[in-house]
């Protein structure tokens, strides 16, 4: 180990004590560092709020959008409270509930259209058939 220097400082200048070892600059600092978001135990980022399937499920099936509203809704606070799964698990709901509105709306459109030809064929039979009603 190195012998310290030592620094005769400013009283020597002037007649006064010689000065003390220089004391070397610690390596790590002193106070406690927050730890950087998502490593070794930080906070994790928010979870994306995914409001375009909660606005999708409102504008495709309406009575999905309220449970996709409520889970929107839930994802910051629980974020915020150190509920990380369950920000997360908020979230990946409204993105189900978007999607599952949208099926249901694409499945009902096929519907009326198989229920629009049925009864243009219907139509179309009965007019070719020749009956007449004379009341």
């Amino acid at each position: 180990m190195a012998e310290p220097t030592y620094n005769p400082g400013p009283s020597s200048q002037f007649g006064g004590a010689p000065g003390y070892p220089q004391q070397p600059y610690p390596s790590a600092p002193q106070y406690p560092v927050p730890p950087v978001p998502g490593q070794y135990g930080g906070q994790p980022p928010l979870p994306p709020s995914n409001a375009g399937w909660a606005v999708a499920a409102l504008i495709f099936f309406w009575p999905v959008a309220f449970s996709a509203f409520g889970h929107l809704h839930d994802i910051f606070p629980k974020w915020s409270m150190g509920d990380y799964q369950g920000a997360q698990y908020a979230s990946d709901r409204v993105k189900a509930l978007g999607k599952i509105a949208l099926c249901i709306a694409a499945g009902l459109i096929v519907l009326y259209v198989i229920f629009i030809i049925i009864l243009i064929a219907v139509t179309a039979n009965d007019v070719s058939s020749g009956y007449s009603y004379n009341y």
